[in-house]
């Protein structure tokens, strides 16, 4: 077996020069095939791509954003067969075959899902940076109350009929972040669009 081949770098720390030797990784791209927003699409990526950078760099869906890459905004969410998912820490190759939904596919017929409109009445945004992974994970929970899944804040987690306050939905969104602090216009567009629909 041959070694790995080296690259060279020269880096500077504290005003020394050190030349560190690194591994040189070959890419290996891989043929895909996706189902986002029910539209087929493949592409030929690199395996270590992650969901975020196919849907934004190579499929041109720029819906989900890169906030942190670390899995720790929300930014990113979507949906993988109904399931919020974080986008920026999953590769592409997971999800191949499976059905994907990005805030794209949620308007239906030029209407927007009663969701954003919502988002819009009650102020759930303002630099509009963080709403698309805000509305996808909402849009996941919702399912997951409706599962019977429960949170970190549910009373009796053997319970299939989960209550729906505004507690459990803070509880729920809390993985995504809003910098402009919009948080209470968000709990007020969720809880008007699934109260009737999460009603015990």
């Amino acid at each position: 077996m041959q070694p790995p081949r080296l690259r060279l770098m020269h880096v500077h720390e504290r005003n020394e020069l050190w030349i560190c030797a690194f591994p040189i990784v070959r890419r290996r791209v891989k043929s895909m095939k996706f189902m986002i927003n029910d539209r087929p699409y493949e592409a030929a990526v690199d395996v270590r791509t992650s969901l975020l950078d196919l849907l934004r760099d190579h499929l041109q869906l720029p819906g989900s954003k890169k906030g942190c890459d670390q899995g720790a905004c929300g930014a990113c969410t979507v949906l993988v067969d109904g399931e919020r998912i974080l986008s920026c820490l999953a590769l592409a190759v997971q999800y191949a075959g499976r059905s994907i939904t990005t805030v794209e596919g949620l308007a239906s017929n030029g209407a927007l899902h009663p969701l954003q409109r919502a988002f819009v009445e009650h102020d759930g945004f303002q630099c509009g940076y963080c709403t698309p992974g805000q509305i996808c994970s909402a849009i996941g929970m919702a399912d997951e109350i409706k599962r019977g899944v429960p949170s970190a804040i549910t009373k009796d987690v053997a319970a299939h009929n989960i209550g729906f306050s505004d507690e459990e939905i803070r509880e729920r969104m809390s993985g995504n972040l809003c910098r402009c602090g919009a948080y209470n216009g968000i709990v007020e567009a969720v809880r008007e669009t699934f109260a009737e629909e999460l009603a015990p």
